[in-house]
This record gives C-alpha cells, sequence and structure tokens, in this order.
C-alpha cells in the first residue's frame, strides 16, 4: 500500500497557512474533484475523497498539531 500524500501538498497549501487558506483550498479543490460534476471520471471521487480527508485534519485544531508533529502516524 502506497503511504499517503502529505495534507498540505494535497490541498495545495503552505504549512503555514491559515484556516482561511485551508477553507479556501478545500472548497476549490472539492469543487472541481466533486463526484457529481465529474461523472464519467472514476478518479474524480478518489480525489475528493482525498482532499476531504486532508481538510478534516488540517481545519481541526486539534488534528492539525498532532498532524504536524508526527505527521500520519500522529493520528
Amino acid at each position: 500500500m502506497p503511504s499517503p500524500r502529505d495534507y498540505y501538498e494535497v490541498l495545495g497549501i503552505a504549512r503555514t497557512a491559515s484556516v482561511d487558506e485551508i477553507k479556501k483550498a478545500y472548497r476549490r479543490l472539492a469543487r472541481k474533484f466533486h463526484p457529481d460534476l465529474n461523472k464519467s471520471d472514476p478518479a474524480a471521487e478518489a480525489k475528493f475523497k482525498e482532499v476531504q480527508e486532508a481538510y478534516d485534519i488540517l481545519a481541526d485544531a486539534k488534528k492539525r498539531p498532532a498532524y504536524d508533529q508526527f505527521g500520519h502516524a500522529g493520528l
């Protein structure tokens, strides 16, 4: 199984990004890869789920510091 991608890389943001920057990047990518808008692209659903997972971690005030310190192992 391949190792998960860095959540900051998934959203295309810097590690110093603010909560507003995280939200803005998430909304842009969620709209781009949303399965309802990409019915003919099966890979779009997987990308959408990856973007959603990255946002769930980075937007959470408790999970983000753990991720920053320990990476995927901290979750």
